[in-house]
């Protein structure tokens, strides 16, 4: 693919039907308020935290404004409408039967996590999970009084390709004293893996053999690419005799980060009972605007995210075009869903720092891998839900700072690169 066939047309618009050049990122730091365009200074381009800068659907903006017209801004004291629609959004996209009375409601993902560990293993002394994944859950697990255990993920050669590494997982479920808890990673974030069904049977096997809890964090579900099936964890797990929850949101695949609600689905009575016990803060700490958010999500907000789906897959192309061409050492892994991309400077000739080189000297601001926990040193994540442009921009940045073919690469960091004041 060349430049030509990656470059957006003067007319091309987001999933909202809102002009790409709208989306500038200069245009967007005078409209915006969230840590994406506040953490850093101005000339810094923000391709770091899983926030698309398109413009929300319509159907959910009316939602949300019709709920303020009509003064509804009070508690939650339950899902709602959002079981049936969720419910429904489950199984025309991934065929799960979901019962409504297995439906509970979390301010976010990360607020289901913990709190189903506390319901679910609350004397839990270990958790497992497969890294490099989202930095998001060594912080939320600081709450929780486990043990992490950290068991890397396998890649398959020549592809690259990772998958869960199932034996070692064994081995870590076998150990003494145990595993209590897996945090199950479906899509897998940063990789954007999508589990093989037979990888999800072992691991529902693997830990109904060895009574381990299992929550699966499902919040990149919604965003599976084309040609791509995603497998949800619970119905493998209640198949198997698992005891698992799964936790979903609109959040990342419509843009709703903010509005503060989630899903947490029990995969069976047995952990449907567990659910049951959550303190009753769980529920009314949930955005009233966010459920209604949600609602039109999973219902009338379909083709928006099929249209956000087939743009993030277009910048994926571009992305990969533009780093075979413009980023020599630079390996891309391929996403199967959502619009993060991980990136393997190792072999790029920016030192043990790249993410630092690159935020300091680019001016670029990625997520540094080291912060995925085991294999993420010296690499990177990109958020891809942008305007090509600003894809383009980014890569021109990059490729700026990169040692040129015929020197010597070095190791070390720049000595005079200006220091960073983050903005509060």
């Amino acid at each position: 693919m060349s430049d030509a066939d990656c470059a957006p047309s003067p007319t091309a618009v987001d999933p909202s039907g809102v002009p790409f050049a709208a989306l500038d990122p200069s245009l967007l730091r005078q409209e915006r308020t969230s840590l994406k365009w506040t953490r850093y200074p101005e000339d810094v381009l923000p391709l770091f935290v899983a926030e698309m800068d398109f413009a929300i659907a319509p159907e959910i903006q009316r939602a949300i404004i019709e709920r303020v017209q009509a003064s509804d801004l009070g508690y939650v004291d339950g899902p709602g409408r959002l079981a049936p629609a969720f419910a429904a959004f489950a199984q025309d996209r991934w065929a799960w039967s979901v019962p409504h009375d297995h439906v509970h409601l979390a301010t976010d993902v990360a607020t289901a996590v913990v709190e189903a560990l506390r319901v679910g293993r609350p004397d839990g002394v270990r958790l497992a999970i497969s890294t490099p994944t989202y930095p998001g859950f060594f912080e939320m697990l600081e709450e929780v009084p486990f043990e992490v255990v950290e068991v890397p993920l396998a890649f398959s050669e020549p592809a690259y390709q990772a998958h869960l590494d199932l034996a070692a997982i064994e081995r870590a479920f076998a150990s003494e004293p145990g595993i209590d808890a897996f945090i199950l990673c479906n899509p897998h974030n940063p990789h954007g893996l999508v589990h093989s069904p037979a990888d999800l049977a072992e691991l529902a096997r693997l830990a109904a053999a060895h009574d381990v809890f299992v929550v699966s964090d499902e919040i990149h579900a919604p965003l599976i690419h084309s040609g791509v099936s995603f497998t949800p964890f619970a119905p493998i797990a209640a198949a198997a005799g698992a005891l698992s929850v799964s936790t979903l949101s609109a959040s990342k695949g419509w843009n709703l980060a903010g509005a503060k609600c989630a899903v947490l689905v029990a995969a069976d009575a047995r952990a449907n009972d567990l659910l049951l016990g959550l303190p009753p803060e769980t529920v009314t700490r949930v955005s009233i605007l966010g459920l209604h958010a949600n609602v039109a999500a999973f219902t009338e907000a379909r083709d928006w995210l099929d249209r956000a789906i087939a743009q993030i897959e277009a910048n994926i192309e571009l992305l990969a075009d533009l780093v075979a061409t413009r980023l020599p050492g630079v390996r891309l892994t391929r996403p199967r869903a959502g619009y993060l991309v991980w990136l393997d400077f190792r072999g790029a000739g920016l030192g043990e720092h790249a993410h630092s080189r690159i935020l300091h000297d680019a001016r670029v601001a990625l997520n540094d891998g080291a912060d995925f926990g085991l294999g993420g040193a010296g690499h990177a994540r990109i958020n891809i839900a942008c305007a090509p442009q600003t894809i383009r921009s980014a890569v021109d940045r990059i490729a700026s700072i990169l040692p040129a073919p015929d020197r010597e690469r070095t190791a070390a960091s720049s000595p005079n690169a200006p220091d960073l004041e983050v903005s509060r």
